[in-house]
């Protein structure tokens, strides 16, 4: 159950912009669990219901946009377990459920549709995050690279819709009636190193034929792959990778689970990693770890009284 006041209570609050259900799981699992468990406030925007996703299996087949078109209310209900795993008690819809379709794959005819989020318009949408913005007031927002991570027109929306979001939310003069302006004092796309993923591709190649999916990933199959000289953040949520096994476990019409690894629907295994990592692309970084150079903390400088980062600046920047 959503509980919006407790997040904005909290000293410390994140806001995370997702753009379909699954995508938080396997994206920022470990995280999201791992700052609930310290008792910042959390707190995830999903853009679309995930309506266009491919299903695994045959339980949920008939789910899917060609045969029933009822996928999409079902991914609500494995949201809604998967934020149970994690401990994250506000979760919404951005403008509220349904509000935008899942676009589909880039250059599918869905695409086209009017009421899809890729056909959406940048500052109506751009509005409803506003309002999120205004009310839980965070001092962090993670979402996606202009790519998206790998190109979808919907990851590729919701990460200009919560640029724009964060930008507008703290222009006091753009509609004042959402609640007064809030600057957010970090903002972080999710990235993952290159030596991680091939270190992981490695060890399920080594499986052999005990590999529990029949074929393994490609880093083009992995969104937000990038040089590790391009990190700038690391969140270690090894205590808190059983709740984000079991969150991506949730998402079940999506994602198929064998740990250490998982798939999609396409069968072809990943590493399911605990310790994610980030870019800060506006704000000021904070104390790095001696040993990697990296933030170990998304709050790392900033100053949760007032919400500003206090750190010197130190080349981060979009």
């Amino acid at each position: 159950m959503t509980d919006t006041s407790r997040a904005a209570r909290a000293e410390r609050r994140l806001l995370l912009v997702h753009a379909h259900p699954d995508d938080e799981s396997i994206g920022n699992g470990a995280t999201m669990a791992r700052y609930a468990a310290e008792g910042v406030g959390v707190t995830l925007v999903t853009c679309t219901l995930g309506e266009e996703g491919e299903v695994i299996g045959d339980d949920h087949a008939h789910r899917v946009a060609e045969r029933e078109d009822s996928l999409g209310p079902h991914r609500i209900t494995e949201l809604a377990e998967a934020m149970r795993r994690l401990g994250v008690l506000d979760h919404r819809f951005l403008g509220g459920p349904g509000r935008w379709r899942d676009s589909g794959m880039m250059g599918v005819a869905s695409n086209a549709r009017p009421d899809v989020f890729w056909q959406a318009d940048l500052d109506e949408a751009a509005a409803e995050l506003v309002a999120v913005v205004r009310e839980v007031r965070p001092q962090v927002l993670v979402t996606y690279d202009p790519n998206g991570g790998y190109g979808h027109p919907d990851h590729i929306q919701a990460h200009r819709v919560a640029m724009r979001g964060a930008e507008l939310a703290a222009d006091a003069g753009f509609q004042p009636e959402l609640g007064p302006a809030h600057a957010i004092a970090k903002v972080y796309w999710n990235v993952v190193p290159r030596s991680v993923v091939e270190a992981g591709f490695a060890a399920l190649r080594a499986a052999g034929q005990d590999a529990p999916f029949p074929g393994v990933a490609s880093l083009d199959d992995v969104p937000g792959v990038v040089d590790d000289a391009e990190v700038t953040a690391v969140v270690d949520g090894t205590a808190y990778a059983d709740a984000k096994t079991a969150a991506m476990r949730a998402h079940a019409t999506q994602i198929a689970v064998e740990e250490p690894f998982f798939a999609l629907s396409n069968e072809l295994g990943q590493p399911l990693p605990a310790v994610e990592y980030y870019r800060l692309v506006r704000g000021k970084p904070g104390p790095v770890d001696a040993d990697t150079g990296w933030e170990a903390d998304l709050f790392a400088g900033v100053d949760t009284a007032s919400g500003r980062a206090s750190a010197s600046p130190a080349g981060a920047g979009a």
